[in-house]
């Protein structure tokens, strides 16, 4: 049989289901479906939809296979696969100003210094794209297969400013794309990442005013700080900002918000929590956020956790026979909103530690807690003294699906250093929950 390019790695799968009857196993590969060569998952599920089918199978062993069956409609095959794309994932061809992989340490495991941007990972799973390595062909695929919402990085709807933030030249061509995207009727979330005297200021105000002309067609517009870590020797030089600057950017965005919640009920735009813990003001009330359409992107996370807090919180606990220490683990810009939730707790026996963990790893200016590694955090615990029944660490450190941080340590590498349980708590309502019924 003829090699193919496209090639579906099975990860898994799922028992009692017609793959397993065909004893497909992981490591297998799906080459084609009725001769169809298939690009991605999406494909697939069209391709699939067919009850008679014939699949190219390739086994570990390199020989290939044809598979004849039939199914109904409906029903699945019972597949998972190592990735939603067949044909190699799109890597991005920007030398963007802001980039955070370029700013990532040597030495780390290959996949985080993977710039993907793809628009098929953006609909399938809310990755931000650029649409500068989008062509008329990709523009429409994404029509005909209504591959809505999509999640796109403006940054600029200013041209030149945006090909100058990307160093791409195709970058001015944003609006453009927008437009051919949103007139068929695809939504799209949007965002901006902030740099000072880059597209802040008036450049700021024109994205917000041009994305909110094409609303309800733009969904969301999502305003987050650039990120930098201490690895920047080579990167364009950008500072942060000052919590002045901060509280200026508060103040516009609120400006818009009250605007736009007048004319079309939403606020659309949205900042960034970490522009309100900077500026040292309170983060708006629950209803600002409409339901947290970018709560992925760090937009309205303290807003979503002290609203799960107050909902454990309504469950009284009886507190414990003997005392327990435990020692909570949190970013430095997340104390001051913990703290006080840990001041106002009453439970019998029950002592919290706060421990605000200082990022040796990014550097100081990096203190938000999903970017907090286990060395830093083993470092921070095992300076500290007196008793200590237990550690609760943040589920948002680890990566997704996986009990692994950014440095590849694990929890256990924590229980090994420190000798005593550690637990995962995934959102305020865990939290709160081992808190209170520490086992």
């Amino acid at each position: 049989m003829k090699d193919v390019s496209h090639k579906g790695v099975i990860a898994r799968v799922i028992p009692c289901s017609i793959a397993a009857e065909l004893e497909l196993q992981s490591g297998d590969k799906l080459l084609s479906v009725n001769g169809q060569k298939i690009k991605d998952i999406i494909e697939l599920s069209f391709a699939l939809a067919d009850e008679s089918l014939e699949l190219v199978i390739e086994k570990q062993d390199g020989e290939q296979e044809i598979i004849e069956l039939e199914k109904d409609y409906d029903e699945e095959l019972g597949i998972e696969f190592e990735s939603a794309v067949f044909d190699g994932v799109r890597r991005c061809a920007n030398r963007c100003i802001f980039c955070f992989v370029d700013q990532m340490p040597p030495g780390m495991r290959e996949s985080l210094y993977v710039k993907d941007d793809d628009y098929r990972l953006s609909f399938l799973y809310g990755n931000f794209v650029t649409l500068t390595n989008v062509g008329s062909n990709d523009i429409k695929r994404i029509r005909n297969l209504h591959l809505s919402p999509l999640y796109v990085s403006v940054h600029a709807t200013n041209g030149t400013v945006r090909q100058s933030m990307l160093n791409n030249r195709r970058a001015a061509q944003i609006m453009e794309q927008i437009h051919s995207l949103t007139e068929t009727g695809i939504e799209l979330h949007t965002q901006v990442v902030l740099c000072p005297g880059i597209n802040d200021g008036q450049v700021l105000e024109q994205t917000i005013r041009e994305l909110y002309a094409l609303h309800p067609k733009i969904l969301s517009l999502a305003i987050v700080p650039v990120g930098l870590s201490r690895y920047r020797d080579r990167c364009y030089p950008l500072g942060k900002f000052s919590p002045k600057e901060a509280q200026y950017i508060i103040d516009s965005i609120h400006t818009w918000q009250i605007k736009c919640r007048r004319e079309c009920g939403s606020s659309f735009v949205y900042l960034a929590d970490e522009f309100y813990l900077s500026g040292g003001r309170e983060i708006p009330e629950y209803d600002v956020y409409d339901g947290f359409p970018q709560l992925e992107n760090g937009i309205g996370l303290v807003r979503n956790f002290l609203q799960e807090w107050r909902e454990a919180v309504r469950e009284e606990k009886n507190g414990y026979l003997e005392p327990h220490c435990i020692d909570v683990v949190c970013g430095v810009s997340a104390k001051p909103i913990l703290q006080s939730l840990c001041n106002e707790m009453k439970i019998k026996n029950l002592n919290v530690r706060l421990v605000a963990v200082n990022n040796n790893f990014f550097g100081p200016d990096i203190t938000v807690t999903g970017l907090l590694t286990g060395k830093d955090i083993i470092s921070e615990l095992k300076s500290l003294t007196g008793p200590r029944t237990g550690v609760i660490i943040p589920g948002i450190a680890l990566r997704k699906g996986e009990n692994i941080f950014l440095d590849d340590s694990t929890p256990e590498d924590i229980v090994a250093s420190l000798g005593v349980p550690v637990r995962i708590a995934h959102g305020a309502g865990e939290l709160y929950n081992l808190l209170t019924a520490w086992r």
